[in-house]
């Protein structure tokens, strides 16, 4: 299965909340849910967070993550009218396309939380997006994230669900991708998540663990509020 995530920022001239309200409204309901490929399908709408991480901090105001069965599935998404005549073309009616950050990810659950049942569940979710240290060969950092890093951030004190995702080979076929990590925590509210932030817990362990496979500078995340246009059930 392949898990994509889709980073968009508002066009010139909209607001984050109009960009929002079109995105989970109207671009997704009305184009891109109907591209029957898509299996899942999940909108992150940002809320404001001083906790994320990264400077400058992202302009992106949301995230789409979309399920895929495999390479053959997505690219006959690519080619339905659906797609081609319907979700591309409603782009630049919303999104500053040109800033659009695209990962294709392997997503390895790591804790797997409550059942995931509501549309619009309350919780909040950090995601963070990784490029390994300098130095680091690939395949370290897929094994060092998993092995090393991602237990202790299932420490984290009040966390409800985690994700620690890798981007797929084809996009180092080329040269490097963009991030080579996706992560995604779940907390029940920002006041959850600041406060797992600024445990002691996340200093002594998890920062440290971090830095171990993680270059800083290249380390960004956004906190958003989840919108289930496609599950979260699994597509039939």
């Amino acid at each position: 299965m392949i898990h994509q995530y889709i980073l968009a920022a508002p066009k010139p001239g909209m607001t984050p909340e109009e960009f929002q309200d079109y995105w989970v409204h109207v671009h997704a309901v009305k184009f891109a849910a109907k591209i029957p490929q898509i299996r899942r399908y999940l909108i992150d709408s940002r809320v404001p967070f001083d906790g994320d991480l990264g400077r400058p901090s992202l302009p992106h105001q949301g995230i789409a993550e979309i399920w895929l069965a495999n390479e053959e599935e997505q690219l006959a998404s690519l080619q339905t009218e659906e797609f081609l005549q319907g979700a591309r073309l409603d782009e630049p009616n919303w999104a500053a396309f040109w800033m659009t950050i695209v990962l294709d990810t392997d997503a390895h659950e790591i804790v797997p939380g409550p059942p995931l049942t509501d549309t619009s569940p309350s919780w909040v979710k950090m995601t963070t997006l990784i490029k390994r240290r300098p130095g680091l060969s690939l395949g370290d950092h897929r094994r060092q994230t998993l092995g090393n890093y991602a237990p202790e951030v299932s420490g984290l004190p009040g966390l409800r669900r985690h994700v620690h995702a890798h981007t797929r080979d084809g996009y180092y076929t080329f040269g490097e991708a963009a991030f080579d990590s996706v992560e995604q925590i779940w907390f029940d509210d920002l006041d959850a998540l600041r406060e797992a932030l600024a445990s002691p817990y996340y200093a002594e362990r998890v920062r440290p663990a971090l830095d171990a496979v993680a270059d800083p500078a290249h380390v960004f995340s956004l906190t958003a509020r989840e919108d289930w246009i496609i599950g979260p059930q699994e597509k039939p």
